[in-house]
C-alpha cells in the first residue's frame, strides 16, 4: 500500500493546524502619522498659527531690547575716556544689568517652562489628547496590540496592557 498520499495530507493538515495556531498569538501592529493627522485638524493649525504670531511677537519685543543695550554700550564706548571711574563702572554695571533682565525676559518666554510652553500645552495638548484617544479606541476596535508614531518621536503611541512587563521587571529587580 502507498503511504505517501497519507503522508501528504496528514503533513499538510499539521502545517495547516500549526500556522492557525501561530497567526492566533500573532501581535497585531500598525504605524500611524501622528504629525499628518494633527496637521490636517484646523484646530491645530489655528493653534499653531496662533502661537506663532505670539513667538514672533516676543522675538520681536527681544530684539528691540537688544537694540538698546547695543545703543547703551556704543555710549558707554564712546564716552568712556571721558567717564570717572565711579561713573565707568555705573554704566558697565547698568548694561550687565539689562542684558540679564533681557536674558531672564527670553527664558521667561521661551524656557522650559516658558510662557510659550505654558500656552503650547494650553491650546495644542487638548487636540494631542483628543488624537491619541482616537489612536487607542482605533486600536481597541480592530484588535491591535502595538501603535507606533512613525513621523514623530512618540514612539509607541498605544500598546495591550498585556504584553506591559514592567511589574515583572521590579519583581525581578527586588530579587537581587
Amino acid at each position: 500500500m502507498n503511504y505517501r498520499p497519507f503522508l501528504l495530507k496528514g503533513l499538510a493538515a499539521m502545517l495547516l493546524v500549526m500556522s492557525l495556531a501561530f497567526s492566533a498569538n500573532a501581535q497585531r501592529i500598525a504605524c500611524v502619522d501622528v504629525n499628518k493627522i494633527l496637521e490636517s485638524i484646523q484646530e491645530y493649525k489655528d493653534a499653531q498659527d496662533e502661537l506663532d504670531r505670539q513667538a514672533n511677537k516676543w522675538r520681536q519685543d527681544i530684539a528691540q531690547e537688544y537694540d538698546v543695550i547695543k545703543g547703551m554700550y556704543n555710549r558707554y564706548q564712546a564716552e568712556q575716556v571721558l567717564l570717572s571711574d565711579e561713573a565707568r563702572r555705573q554704566r558697565e554695571e547698568e548694561i550687565t544689568n539689562k542684558e540679564k533682565e533681557v536674558r531672564d525676559m527670553q527664558k521667561a518666554k521661551f524656557g522650559p517652562e516658558g510662557e510659550l510652553f505654558k500656552r503650547r500645552q494650553e491650546l495644542v495638548r487638548p487636540i494631542q489628547d483628543k488624537v491619541y484617544s482616537a489612536i487607542e479606541d482605533y486600536a481597541a476596535e480592530r484588535g491591535f496590540d502595538f501603535i507606533f508614531d512613525k513621523g514623530g518621536s512618540a514612539g509607541i503611541i498605544f500598546s495591550s496592557a498585556q504584553y506591559d512587563k514592567t511589574s515583572e521587571v521590579l519583581e525581578r529587580l527586588k530579587k537581587k
